[in-house]
Parts: C-alpha cells; structure tokens; sequence
C-alpha cells in the first residue's frame, strides 16, 4: 500500500489510535498502546541543514589524474588485483570502472575480488550481488570479478592471531590495489578507522579473516587495523590505495592514490579531514529521533554511531544525547540484513519482517555483537511507535517533545524538526526553514502522510553540480 497517497489526519484527530478495521469507538478503546496516543503532539516543520557541496564532478578525470602520480610504482604487464566492498560509497561504480580502464589503457590485465568480510551472508554468490548492488559487474566495470571465501594464511601478526587474504587476490595477482572511502568508524575510534587500511586487514581477509580479527575485540582495532596491514603490505605487493573521502551530502568529494609507505600518515590526515565534513545531526539533545530506514549502505551498523551518538554499550562522546530512537523500515539495498537494528528503541513490524536473520545473524557473529540483531519494541504503525517512544522518555510529554525526523543518518540534508526544538536548529548555521510549522499528518493508517519530502531530498542531492 502507498501510505503517501492516503488522506491525510492531523495530529489532533488522531487522540484516539487510527484502526480502519474497527466497526466503532467500543473497538478503539482495545486498540493497544491507546492511553499513549491521547492528546496532541507538538507540530513540526521541514528543514535544510546545508553543508559544504563542494564534490568531484567528472569521477572518471579524478581517478585518471590520482592514478597517474602512482604509475610508475606498477610495471606493464602486472596482473593487478581491485579489492572492492565497502558498501554506500558514492559513485564507486564509476570509480571502479575509471581504475579499470585507466590501469588496462596502461598494460595491465585487471580483475576484483570482493573485499567485504562476512558481507553477503559470507557466500561467494552473495559478495556478487553485493557488488551488483553497486552497479558493479564484469560488464559495466569492464572486467572479470573473481569471488571465492578462500583464503591464504599469510603468517601471524601476533602470537594466535592469524593474518589471512583472499586467495584469488594472493594466488593470482602481481599487485593488489585496494579502494575503499576514508571515514570515521561506527565501532571504535583511533588514528585508523574506516579506509585503506582496514580493508587491508579485514576486507580481504574474507569471513574467515574477518571473524578471526573481531574475535580481539573492538578495543584492540585502534593498534591491531595498522599492525595487521602493515604486516599483509610487508607479503604482498600493494604499491598504493584508492582512498575516496565523501562531503556532508555522502558526495565524493576527493579521489586520491596512497603510496605505500605513505598510507599510514595520509590515512590519518584524510580522517580528519571525512571527519570535518560529515554530516551532524544540528541538535545537542533530542527526545525521539525517527529513522525511515537503516540498512548496511546507509553505515556498516545500519545507522551510524558517530550521527546517533550510541553504540551497544551506550552513550558516544560525540553526537547528540538521544533518549529515544525509532526506525521505520529497512532499505531495499540492505537486502534484509538489520544489523544495527539492536540501537533503536522502538521499531515498526514491517521492518523486523523485512530483517533476513541469517545475513544479520552472519554479520553480527563474525563481529562477536549479537546486541546487533536484537529487536526492539515492536510497534505497528508510526501514530503507535511515536507515542511508545515518547512515553519511554525522561520528564517530558508529548507537547513538549524535541522530535527529529530524518530519511537515515548518512541523509542529513533535510529534516522534520518539532516546535519545541525548532528554535535551537534554526540558530546553527546553515539551517533554514523549508516548510512552517504544521501538525505532524497522518494517513488513515497511522502512517506519516509526508513522505514526499525524501523525493525533493533525493533530487536536491542529485542536481549538486548545479547548485
């Protein structure tokens, strides 16, 4: 059913919990959670947080123009291994397809290999349609993809812990070139989070790799990330990294080759530099934040700890102090896999029924947080999962909610925002007022009635080269 093309309800009709099944008021007053839904909610207005657009415009000069300062460093000839994986990167297709024709243009035979861990339920057919989902394929990249789940022991980094490598990209390439977007992690934080050197040391390590490292524990990725790379780069031969590094937008906004010897110290530079530029949530408390969706390309754990200010174990440094979070559903490009879905609150059925317990399942073993998968409150519609959210709030009540709205957290450019916190947002910079103040609608099943405010993001985001 298209919920947006329902009739709209204003908060106010709604005291009593919409229930189209319902014959009359003696029906309703059994509808569950109906003491919660009593009286009126604060209105909301939509609002642009912008940020810095600038991006790469023609991806295929950016990547030919990184790939030329480091040429030198692969002879003619070379088979050259991609490791490719990490999901949500902006025009990563078009990144890909550039490198290939770009490196086969200059004598090299090119193939990939996927380099995601235990991403596609850990299956050689699944990292395939992983990448598919990227729009990465041999024909619209231009070469062969070689997936397999085996690996290679390279030796041990440590005393019981194991290095290991895909054994395609091993066995069967002079030169491994990994890409992958530099950015804060959602799991530990270090001089090394998310970028070359982590899909280095676990990417490619397959499920096998993958689930060895995890197995140390998040604490120690802030030392183990560089150790175990370095370690892989003193075997194998990998003269540089693709390193891409997105705006506040999830843009590409700069395509960079890392030599070798220097990708240690780049890698921490470009940190700080993704860091600066992601997008914020422009609110240092909020009562109830709704999510449309988390999913695997939004952040590898569904909504990103650095925009939600949580993990597992609770509350970040960084971020808003959040008391309630709701999710709606989950993307179609997350394939079923709701790791992360273990944050929220309080979550809509459709979204569990939507959740592939094996792909989340796999994903939350291999990196030992079962707390992952957990199922929040269930709630059936939006009308009942914000009143539940908003009754497990700390001294506040529905008129005075601070309630955010947002698509997802790598979606930050617009945002509904409630009257009570409306002030606090339109006093950071770069926030504007897109629509006033108006009650939060509702169709005839509970459902929000204004979805249509994702479209216009969407599209906004799309014409950045115009703007």
């Amino acid at each position: 059913m298209d919920h947006a093309k329902q009739p709209a309800l204003k908060a106010d009709d709604l005291s009593d919990p919409p229930n189209p099944a319902a014959g009359g008021d003696e029906h309703r007053a059994a509808e569950p959670f109906a003491e919660f839904m009593q009286g009126a909610l604060p209105e909301w207005a939509l609002v642009r947080n912008a940020m810095d657009p600038a991006e790469v415009v023609d991806v295929a000069a950016a990547v030919q123009d990184a790939l030329a300062s480091v040429v030198s460093s692969v002879p003619a000839g070379s088979r050259v291994c991609l490791a490719v994986g990490s999901r949500g990167i902006d025009r990563i297709d078009e990144v890909v397809r550039a490198a290939v024709a770009w490196l086969r243009q200059a004598g090299m035979d090119v193939f990939i290999v996927p380099a995601m861990g235990s991403h596609g339920g850990a299956t050689p057919e699944g990292q395939l349609e992983v990448l598919a989902t990227y729009g990465i394929t041999p024909r619209s990249v231009g070469c062969e993809i070689r997936s397999s789940m085996e690996t290679v022991e390279l030796g041990e980094v440590r005393p019981g812990v194991p290095v290991f490598m895909d054994r395609n990209a091993r066995e069967g390439a002079d030169v491994v070139i990994p890409i992958n977007r530099v950015k804060p992690h959602t799991d530990f934080r270090g001089e090394i989070e998310s970028g070359l050197m982590k899909m280095i040391a676990i990417g490619l390590g397959k499920q096998k790799g993958a689930d060895t490292f995890h197995r140390q524990g998040f604490a120690t990725f802030r030392d183990l990330i560089p150790a175990v790379a370095e370690y892989t780069m003193s075997k194998v031969n990998i003269p540089f990294g693709l390193a891409l590094v997105e705006n506040g937008y999830s843009r590409l906004w700069r395509v960079e080759a890392v030599a070798r010897d220097r990708i240690w110290g780049r890698e921490r530079e470009l940190l700080v530099l993704a860091r600066e530029r992601m997008a914020r949530l422009p609110l240092d408390a909020i009562d109830v934040l709704i999510l449309d969706y988390i999913g695997k390309d939004v952040s590898g754990l569904g909504m990103d700890s650095n925009v939600v200010g949580r993990y597992y174990d609770g509350a970040l440094a960084a971020g808003p102090a959040i008391q309630r979070i709701v999710v709606r559903d989950l993307t179609e490009e997350t394939e079923g896999n709701a790791v992360g879905i273990g944050l929220s609150d309080v979550v809509l059925r459709r979204a569990v029924e939507r959740m592939d317990a094996y792909k989340t399942y796999m994903n939350c073993i291999t990196a030992k947080t079962p707390e992952g998968g957990r199922v929040a409150l269930t709630a059936d519609f939006d009308r009942q999962a914000l009143a539940i959210a908003i009754a497990c709030c700390l001294k506040v009540t529905p008129p005075e909610a601070r309630i955010v709205r947002v698509r997802d957290t790598k979606h930050l450019e617009l945002m509904y925002v409630s009257a009570p916190a409306l002030e606090s947002v339109l006093a950071r910079s770069g926030c504007e007022l897109v629509s006033p103040l108006a009650p939060i609608a509702f169709d005839s099943n509970g459902m929000f009635a204004d979805a249509a405010a994702w479209s216009e993001a969407a599209a906004w985001s799309e014409a950045a080269p115009e703007r």
